[in-house]
């Protein structure tokens, strides 16, 4: 290998590493989001959750994950070759522009992402070692195979569906598992009352939320950026740099918008919405953050900030889908316009491919999420009970409390 191959090879393997760490910090971003949204009495089982299931992401990638999705993948096909990935198979080697080692790091990373997006939507109801039990299964298994059929040069790849840094491979994969959760285990006791009304249980930390929103909006700069794999020569830097401008103008417009509706329908400002609107608009443009100009990946988050308002208001309160934390609204409605959005950015999308693509991901990770819902909630149990529930899931699950000085069981 010539000193400029190695140049390269280390400065693409270095900002493949960086960028991983930047992703790795959205964990915290979602962890502080999450605890922020929740009632003081569930603080600290959701950052227990956010804690673990990192951990358990990182084992399952490491063992099965990345093998089913990336060594094991048959190009063009459906089913991947399971086997084990550990040691040297993911190691540097000389035929490759950044280390397999770097990649591992990477793509880890956003399988955490994915298990993170599924622990909000639970909230404050679920039992806490089913949810971690699921999560092997969901980061080991689930997760890999999906992102197989795309990233790992699958039958979606062949077929020209696109998602550049995972609208759908990570986000809609996460909402659709949160979905089908929410589903198994029901509102949360006083969401909904007997005819129908909606009562509002508010988070315990809204200064904790928003430092939470601004963390994810700065990891998803590696979220993004990173996808672009390289960065040693000139025009894949000027790549990069396009898709920092158009990540950030997309957060943007999605906050701007969400902030402006809730002052129309609401009569004043809503920070929640504001939060979630930025987060859609992040969302909305992963799918293609690297094509189009930045008018247009404003417009692609002004169009996801709506989107959030107007999906969290119908899944509350007319479809009585009761979700703590927006996820589902965020991560898979927002998942799914950024990518059809792709089809005005990128002139190699087709629609045809882009709905398979949505409704291969929805199709199999619910079917195969509620069966392992399913029998989770047969064999263990996935609800605390009511007592528990109103005494808080600190006290009955991880038995301490975030705030002990303050908590209340309202």
């Amino acid at each position: 290998m010539d000193t400029l191959l190695e140049t390269n090879y280390a400065l693409d393997t270095l900002y493949m590493l960086m960028t991983a760490v930047l992703v790795m910090f959205m964990a915290c971003g979602f962890s502080m989001l999450e605890s922020g949204m929740v009632r003081a009495k569930n603080t600290a089982e959701i950052l227990t959750k956010n804690v673990a299931l990192y951990a358990i992401a990182c084992i399952m990638f490491l063992f099965v994950g990345y093998h089913i999705m990336y060594v094991g993948a048959e190009t063009g096909g459906v089913l991947p070759n399971f086997g084990l990935l550990i040691g040297e198979e993911h190691s540097a080697v000389e035929d490759n522009t950044y280390s397999l080692r770097a990649d591992y790091f990477f793509q880890v990373v956003f399988v955490a992402t994915a298990m993170s997006i599924v622990s909000g939507a639970v909230a404050e109801r679920m039992k806490l070692w089913a949810f971690l039990i699921f999560a092997v299964v969901l980061t080991g298994f689930i997760y890999p195979i999906q992102g197989m059929w795309k990233w790992g040069g699958g039958f979606l790849d062949e077929l020209g569906f696109l998602d550049f840094a995972g609208s759908g491979v990570v986000h809609l994969c996460g909402a659709t598992a949160a979905f089908t959760g929410v589903l198994f285990l029901g509102a949360r006791r006083g969401k909904y009352g007997p005819n129908g009304e909606v009562n509002a249980l508010p988070g315990c930390n809204m200064p904790l939320a928003t430092l939470g929103m601004f963390i994810l909006w700065f990891g998803w700069f590696g979220f993004n950026g990173g996808s672009e794999l390289i960065i040693s020569n000139f025009e894949e830097a000027n790549v990069v740099a396009q898709i920092f401008v158009n990540t950030n103008i997309a957060a943007c417009g999605g906050l701007i918008v969400a902030l402006l509706l809730a002052r129309i329908v609401f009569g004043k400002a809503d920070l929640t919405m504001a939060l979630n609107g930025a987060l859609a608009g992040l969302v909305s443009i992963t799918a293609e953050p690297a094509a189009g100009s930045a008018s247009l990946a404003l417009f692609t988050g002004a169009v996801g900030g709506a989107i959030v308002f107007l999906s969290i208001i119908v899944l509350d309160r007319y479809l009585k889908i009761d979700d703590p934390v927006g996820a589902i609204s965020v991560h898979g409605v927002c998942g799914i316009w950024g990518l059809l959005a792709v089809c005005y950015t990128n002139s190699d999308a087709t629609i045809t491919a882009q709905l398979i693509g949505i409704a291969s991901i929805v199709a199999f990770v619910g079917v195969a999420t509620a069966i392992v819902w399913g029998v989770l909630r047969y064999a263990l149990g996935i609800r605390v009970s009511e007592e528990e529930e109103e005494l808080g899931v600190d006290y009955s699950e991880v038995g301490i409390e975030a705030y002990p000085e303050f908590v209340t069981t309202s």
